[in-house]
């Protein structure tokens, strides 16, 4: 008996962490999805020059020093929810882009309560 649900996304180990140390140390280490790559990549940005992740086609897809892994990681969880919903377009006008047609900036929250009233 399972506890819980199975996953839905497999991976097979291809999705790396790459830390780069002042040292020049470099460490690899193999993760088993995106979520446990972002954990992974948490826990190590503090004590590293630059964390990266590199997915399995060798594309390195976020790198700390250009981007905080908070802000990567909601914006990755925005587009597979995405990729997996159909959301109907929505234009945000105060260019916010973490606003989605679901999920409203705080501004276009105002905004619709204000127009109920």
């Amino acid at each position: 008996m399972t506890r819980g649900l199975e996953p839905t996304e497999s991976y097979d180990g291809r999705i790396t962490v790459l830390v780069l140390r002042d040292e020049g140390r470099r460490d690899r280490i193999r993760c088993s999805s995106y979520e446990d790559a972002i954990e992974t990549a948490k826990e190590a940005v503090s004590s590293a020059t630059v964390v990266k992740i590199v997915d399995r086609d060798d594309e390195v897809v976020f790198t700390s020093a250009e981007m905080d892994i908070g802000v990567w990681a909601t914006e990755w969880r925005h587009a597979k929810r995405r990729l997996s919903v159909d959301v109907e377009e929505y234009d945000c006008p105060y260019d916010s882009v973490g606003c989605f047609a679901d999920d409203l900036c705080v501004q276009c929250q105002i905004d619709r309560v204000q127009k109920r009233y």
